[in-house]
């Protein structure tokens, strides 16, 4: 046999063409992954967020204060909104439908014309720093637009404004990073692991030759979907335990809110990816193929949850992109009890999304499954 032979290259080239084209959900995903990437790095993925949703408590609207609110807004970090009382406040902070309240202080316009320096509070959610970092740099800026609007007489010297901003750093008053990243880190840690572990549950019997076994047995496709499951939600909770514990003892991260609560909520999050990795299998036709429809879910999945980026600083098509995870959600859910006490009032707008999305990929699931027995 010759060192090197053109036509045997040749044939076994055809051959690997042929295989090729017989996988085109494989070579699909190949070219589709790159584009997707693309696209989430260069439109949707942005470190500096703009628009931040921002409540602003005042009582008169007078005309310092609307020059404040637009002098907010002209930053382009603000996005203002007017909230009728404090416990509005407080509920859409701990909810995260604003990230900012500006409470401007009673008879405002008065102090600083009788020159008393009166004081802004702007409560910060810093569940996020990386969020409100560039927002709050500019805040004393603000002070030179009233500044230009006071008659010469009350104008001050720059060393000495008109008022000033108190930030309040909400949740997170040191404002560490390790309390942003480690609630949010459960969440990955279980989306990869049992995301994966199903999706070559069903491709790995039907390549071990096993299937035939099971379709053979008098089961139905939601009690063989239910019992693939069941045993890797205990796996789940065992990864939830053993990081919150290391966390807990290591990175000091604070517990406020229920842990039974908190626990229920991973519980259906952890079931919504374990059947989106049992519909993989069941649609896949190998375990390449089921791992390359996993890492088709993983990358947007991981990307536009708030995770990594603030999701506040993407713009809005991603943004409802982004609701559609259940990662999104359940990110939410485990920081908002961990770090601000969330209660049952306060997690349900985010359980019922992932309950949506786990009844509708169920089904999905037991569809395929069935089309596979025929």
């Amino acid at each position: 046999m010759t060192a090197f032979s053109f036509k045997r290259f040749r044939a076994v080239l055809h051959k690997e063409w042929i295989q090729m084209r017989r996988d085109p959900m494989t070579l699909r995903m190949i070219l589709v992954l790159p584009v997707m990437q693309l696209f989430l790095f260069g439109f949707a993925i942005n470190a500096i967020p703009k628009n931040l949703p921002t409540g602003l408590l005042t009582g008169t609207y007078s005309k310092y204060e609307r020059t404040i609110v637009h002098a907010l807004q002209n930053t382009g970090y603000y996005d203002v909104r007017t909230l009728a009382t404090e416990a509005d406040a407080e509920r859409a902070l701990a909810r995260g439908e604003v990230l900012f309240v500006i409470a401007i202080p009673p008879n405002f316009d008065r102090s600083v014309d009788r020159g008393e320096k009166p004081t802004i509070l702007a409560d910060a959610d810093a569940t996020d720093p990386t969020t409100i970092g560039y927002a709050t740099a500019a805040l004393p800026a603000i002070t030179t637009a009233l500044n230009r609007d006071l008659p010469p007489s009350l104008q001050s010297v720059p060393t000495t404004p008109p008022f000033q901003f108190v930030v309040h750093a909400r949740y997170n008053p040191e404002q560490l990073t390790a309390l942003n990243i480690v609630p949010g880190l459960i969440c990955i840690v279980l989306t990869f692991s049992t995301l994966l572990i199903t999706a070559l549950s069903i491709t790995r019997e039907r390549e071990r030759g096993t299937m035939e076994n099971l379709l053979a047995m008098p089961v139905r496709p939601i009690e063989v979907m239910i019992a693939k499951i069941v045993p890797y939600v205990g796996v789940g909770y065992a990864q939830v335990l053993l990081i919150m514990g290391i966390s807990y003892l290591v990175f000091d991260l604070p517990v406020r809110g229920s842990i039974p609560l908190l626990m229920l909520a991973l519980g259906l999050f952890i079931a919504s990816n374990l059947a989106l990795g049992l519909t993989f299998s069941t649609i896949a036709t190998s375990q390449m193929q089921a791992m390359q429809m996993a890492q088709f879910m993983l990358l947007p999945s991981l990307m536009l949850s708030g995770f990594m980026f603030p999701f506040k600083g993407m713009p809005v098509w991603a943004q409802w992109f982004g609701e559609i995870f259940p990662t999104t959600h359940a990110v939410r859910i485990v920081r908002g009890v961990l770090l601000k006490g969330n209660g049952v009032p306060d997690v349900v707008p985010e359980l019922w999304p992932i309950a949506v999305f786990t009844l509708v990929i169920a089904v999905i699931a037991a569809w395929f499954y069935r089309e596979t027995l025929d």
